[in-house]
């Protein structure tokens, strides 16, 4: 089971699954052309093995960890792709009654691009932000939908009047709901408009304004924020995650070099005390031939850190500056030194010259 996880777990494995979804996406896109379909066998072949593919890779998922494989929802994605990938197979396209269903059935195998979401953290990142936006739109939508019903039953009693009025984007409720839907959208207003201009209308245009305003620039616009928002936030916290598992990474390196080198250390220990060393230098000799250039060094401690170079070269600079100060002091004292010194002799040597005088 260790030689499975190890397997599935791994980015050569991940980069091959998505070499291979890829390639899938390839072969559906040139079975739409109907003179390349005509070469159906090698197409088929290929996606045989490409199913078998699949179904390896469910069942290895599966067998690692049965219990949590269908807490995942991607999992359950991937199921549900593989039987539909199947589905083509139980079907007889020879059938006329079955070959508008084989049809259909197979126009769903483009489905399977969308394994390559199971194996992006970018990607599931965004599903995760869009799924967590749904609450949040669903709330707007319902605003949305309610502002167009009033406008809905506003235009139908003003604009909606079969004789004199637009009955073909207003003479209903649903007609009106559809041309507020266009309204909202911002597609064809201005036909409306024309529509509404041309049989009198004039003063439609502030209920066209008033409702873009308050649909399109404000509801629909909300929408798109709310969106923006959450995927902002899930992409933050994706490359926070990110993050955390590079420091991780890097903690367990470290850890790693810290146990060899503490392992060295008490090898050289136990060396010490089972054998015998003349001299200390010998011991030392001994650990430099354990040592080695390609060797890596954790450098977390203070005295290797940028820091306390920089702090240590400072501490430096001051060190000559305060020894070049107390050389000058030195001159100045040994100058001072002399003179008082040649004074002494000075007056140690008048008085005799006085005696001889008198």
């Amino acid at each position: 089971m260790v030689l499975e996880f190890t397997l599935l777990f791994n980015p050569l494995f991940n980069s091959i699954m998505i070499s291979i979804i890829s390639l899938n996406a390839v072969f559906l896109g040139l079975e739409t052309d109907y003179a390349i379909k005509l070469l159906f066998f090698s197409f088929q072949l290929a996606d045989l093995i490409i199913i078998s593919i699949y179904t390896t890779e469910i069942l290895l998922k599966f067998y690692v960890d049965p219990l949590n494989y269908w807490r995942s929802g991607y999992n359950l994605f991937d199921v549900l792709v593989l039987f539909i990938a199947y589905l083509p197979y139980t079907i007889d396209k020879n059938d006329i009654k079955h070959y508008r269903t084989w049809n259909i059935i197979n126009g769903f195998q483009a489905l399977k691009i969308l394994k390559l979401i199971s194996y992006n953290r970018g990607m599931r990142s965004l599903i995760t932000a869009l799924g967590q936006t749904v609450k949040t739109v669903i709330y707007v939508l319902v605003l949305l939908f309610l502002l167009m019903f009033i406008f809905a039953i506003l235009g139908y009693g003003l604009y909606g009047d079969p004789e004199t009025g637009d009955s073909k984007n207003w003479g209903n409720l649903a007609s009106a709901l559809f041309t507020l839907f266009c309204l909202v959208t911002v597609d064809g207003w201005t036909d409306f408009q024309n529509e509404l201009d041309q049989r009198g209308f004039s003063a439609s245009r502030a209920f066209t304004i008033v409702f873009i305003l308050l649909g399109f620039f404000l509801f629909f616009n909300m929408s798109i924020g709310v969106v923006i928002m959450n995927i902002q936030d899930s992409t933050q916290n994706y490359e926070r995650e990110l993050k955390a598992e590079k420091q991780a990474v890097l903690q367990a390196k470290k850890q790693a070099i810290l146990q060899r080198q503490q392992e060295e250390v008490n090898m050289l220990i136990h060396q010490q005390k089972t054998s015998e060393y003349k001299t200390f230098s010998e011991l030392v000799e001994d650990f430099k031939k354990t040592l080695h250039h390609s060797d890596p060094m954790v450098l977390e401690d203070f005295c290797a850190s940028i820091p306390f170079i920089d702090l240590y070269l400072t501490s430096l600079d001051l060190q000559d500056n305060t020894v070049y100060r107390l050389q000058e002091l030195y001159y100045e004292l040994v100058g001072t030194l002399n003179t008082i010194l040649e004074d002494i002799r000075e007056k140690s040597v008048l008085p005799p010259e006085k005696d001889m005088k008198s």
